[in-house]
């Protein structure tokens, strides 16, 4: 198992660190490494009772300072469900699974405390919005995880809050809850994929933050990702051109070269949190 634990990372990273023993859960470390995106499910029902208990999971994950600021919404019913996805048309995948799951980052429960106790809210800027977001984003990952464990298939949907009024507003949620991603979970149809990642030279750092070589690493990524995983097509071609050498940081510097989000901050605002 530690030469599979290896082998995977290898293929994610192109190098895998120098372990000598299998650590404890080398096979759960081996599949973490291994895990995929899956966009195609199956027609096998997915039981309530098991998506309740992998969300269960999830909120079982480090919440700062206990805040539990966390909150998932699942989506089954049609109508509700057909809300969503005419919202987020480039997804076609979320309207294939069984199940759609929202997660909220939620600072409504803490702020109501200090209602309910005739107190103040002192502190009233940025830092409770990053910290909802936060306990979000821990949740999503534990579910994704833990949907893993089991042999489901989930794919993040970042795209609902390029609409994220909208998405608010069909599912009600009320000032100072906020959705921070989408998910689509079933039973998946296929093995997945797996994408490579940066090397980890270049996102794990010793004592000080670190770029000396960046630029000619990322190349190295480009290459090594255009051999293993190339792009199938090239994002606005009209504008940019055909690039033989389209890569990974070519793909993202093309995406982000139009504006994205840009409301999102009036969104967050509009909800009550103060951004300074």
């Amino acid at each position: 198992m530690l030469d599979r634990l290896k082998s995977v990372l290898k293929a994610r990273f192109g190098s895998a660190p120098a372990l000598s023993e299998a650590p404890r859960g080398v096979e759960v470390l081996a599949e973490m490494a291994n895990r995929r995106v899956v966009r195609r499910y199956s027609d096998k029902p997915l039981d309530p009772a098991l998506l309740d208990t992998l969300c269960a999971v999830a909120l079982s994950a480090p919440s700062k300072s206990d805040l539990q600021q966390a909150d998932i919404v699942i989506v089954t019913d049609k109508a509700q469900r057909e809300k969503l996805q005419a919202l987020i048309p480039e997804n076609p995948w979320a309207a294939a699974g069984p199940a759609l799951l929202v997660f909220c980052g939620n600072n409504r429960r803490h702020r109501l405390l200090f209602d309910w106790r005739g107190r103040p809210f002192v502190n009233d800027y940025l830092d409770p919005f990053f910290n909802a977001a936060v306990d979000a984003g821990i949740v999503l990952a534990t579910f994704i995880a833990a949907a893993d464990r089991v042999g489901l298939g989930t794919c993040p949907i970042s795209q609902i809050r390029n609409q994220a009024a909208r998405v608010s507003e069909v599912l009600g949620l009320p000032q100072h809850v906020f959705p921070v991603a989408g998910l689509g979970v079933g039973w998946p149809s296929f093995e997945g994929v797996m994408s490579p990642r940066l090397g980890l030279d270049v996102s794990i750092h010793r004592d000080r933050y670190d770029e000396t070589g960046l630029r000619e690493k990322v190349e190295a990524y480009d290459r090594r990702r255009n051999e293993t995983q190339p792009y199938k097509n090239q994002r606005f071609v009209e504008t940019f051109g055909e690039d033989p050498a389209y890569g990974w940081s070519e793909d993202k510097a093309r995406q982000y070269s139009v504006p994205e989000r840009a409301d999102f901050g009036a969104f967050v605002r509009a909800k009550g949190f103060n951004l300074d």
